[in-house]
């Protein structure tokens, strides 16, 4: 079962359907939902290949565990959401009335001395109040800035005097590599400022996103995260913030931990919140499409004249990739027991830029703002076409 730290998530298909979107968050397939009834599949991406050991490309001192969290935990805040929930029914089905308040926690960290503050989605959805309480337990009322669904994150703001902020330096999380020490501050199960530590587990990783999108270039770690956990900092060995803590991994046997968490990479969070913060919102392209990586023995299977590229499964009515004439497979194959979209468009570049995988599509179009044209070259029977393609507005 996999889990948000607050919340659940839906299980999800073997497409990459948040093609359908884009921007950022442009990824995997599914849908973060109701506390505990959800699951997910988790999708691996293509790790970017590198000369050099993670020691040599780590950059600055390592600290001591203690260290960073000294420096860090004051920037660490508790969130207190309230909202207000419909009442159950009786056992005859008629409803009570009226609706009940609902309590939940989380976690997030300072970014500056304005006071604004991350955390997740997730953590602040639905919620009628937000309190934020800082180190001292002095606890202060929080606006909502504005929040992007899919990256699951927040921006929240409170009115404090800045000499009682500690703002959290932030990482590249470009840089991080499996093996590397990582250390996760939070409030689990409303345990204030808790700390734990463990190693990158792996990256490049594909998450859920709330609204049926998914999140790329996410970092696999065995830090123990749990419920609560949600919006806090995962930081590096020079006490950076890396990512911020979203989700875990529990096999269905519990609602803890058992050693697989993941969290938003930093460079993502880092955009995201700057569009937040000046314009209350993030839009996102949207190309309109469902599709799957190519491998070069369905190539065969299919007798293609390319071994690699995009599948084209479907295609989204009114989207850009209709209006733009991408054909969509008119049939699947199993092979092996997985199913493959057939008869399709292949997509092989986008603006002359090889795709040879779903994942650099995504990281394509993330490129490109709402609006933007691009030119799709795809493999349509054994010819090669050009299409240009008007990006929308992911919904």
């Amino acid at each position: 079962m996999h889990r948000t730290l607050h919340l659940g998530s839906r299980a999800a298909g073997l497409l990459a359907t948040a093609l359908l979107g884009g921007g950022i968050a442009l990824g995997g397939a599914a849908a973060l939902g109701k506390l505990g009834d959800q699951k997910t599949i988790i999708r691996e991406e293509a790790v970017p290949s590198s000369s050099a050991p993670a020691s040599f490309q780590q950059q600055g001192k390592r600290l001591s565990i203690n260290e960073i969290y000294r420096a860090s935990a004051p920037g660490v805040v508790h969130v207190e959401t309230t909202s207000r929930v419909p009442q159950s029914s009786d056992f005859f089905g008629n409803p009570f009335g009226g609706s009940q308040t609902q309590r939940a926690l989380g976690s997030g960290f300072v970014i500056d001395k304005a006071g604004h503050v991350v955390t997740n989605y997730h953590v602040v959805r639905g919620a009628t109040t937000i309190q934020v309480s800082f180190s001292n337990n002095e606890r202060f009322k929080a606006r909502v800035v504005g929040v992007d669904p899919s990256t699951d994150i927040a921006v929240l703001q409170v009115k404090v005097k800045s000499r009682a902020l500690k703002s959290l330096p932030l990482g590249n999380s470009d840089s991080v590599r499996v093996g590397d020490q990582v250390i996760a501050i939070g409030n689990p199960f409303g345990l204030d400022r808790s700390v734990t530590a463990g190693i990158v587990s792996a990256v490049q990783r594909r998450i859920e996103a709330p609204n049926q999108l998914s999140i790329s270039h996410v970092i696999q770690t065995d830090a123990a995260l749990n419920h609560g956990n949600s919006g806090g900092p995962l930081l590096n060995a020079q006490g950076e913030v890396i990512g911020v803590n979203a989700q875990i991994e529990t096999g269905g046997q519990s609602q803890g931990n058992v050693g697989i968490g993941f969290a938003i990479p930093i460079n993502t969070v880092r955009d995201v919140v700057a569009g937040l913060i000046k314009h209350g919102k993030v839009e996102h392209p949207f190309l309109g499409i469902e599709g799957k990586t190519l491998q070069p023995n369905i190539a065969r299977l299919f007798h293609l004249p390319v071994t690699s590229g995009v599948l084209v499964a479907s295609v989204r009515p009114g989207s850009g990739a209709a209006k733009g004439g991408l054909k969509a497979a008119t049939n699947q194959v199993t092979v092996e027991g997985e199913s493959w979209p057939a008869g399709g468009d292949v997509i092989v570049k986008v603006d002359s830029r090889a795709v040879p995988s779903v994942e650099t599509l995504i990281d394509l179009i993330a490129t490109k703002t709402p609006g933007d044209r691009i030119d799709l070259e795809v493999v349509r029977d054994t010819n090669r076409v050009h299409l240009n393609v008007k990006l929308g507005r992911q919904p």
